[in-house]
């Protein structure tokens, strides 16, 4: 069974540190965190995208689920008041 090891953000954060700011390769920080570099890539390229605006970060993206989440709400509430309205306007004919 494979077993994927969860590292802390605060972990994942210094290593692309050593890569970016430090200037080690992705091979020799790699090593030196034995951390495999497939992961280090996925690390550095999720930073990068973030750093460009390309992804959001958690508070951002927690944000966006509850807007979305509030927006169908509203959507919802919208459409019932539509129905809520046409009915009485046909009673009061």
């Amino acid at each position: 069974m494979n077993q994927r090891k969860a590292y802390p953000k605060e972990f994942k954060e210094e290593a692309v540190k050593l890569i970016i700011e430090q200037g080690y390769s992705v091979i020799e920080a790699s090593e030196s965190l034995g951390v495999s570099r497939k992961v280090l890539y996925n690390w550095k390229n999720a930073y990068e995208r973030r750093q460009n605006g390309l992804s959001l970060v958690e508070d951002e993206r927690a944000e966006l689920m509850r807007l979305r989440k509030e927006n169908k709400q509203l959507r919802m509430e919208k459409e019932i008041l539509k129905k809520a309205s046409a009915f009485f306007a046909k009673e009061l004919k």
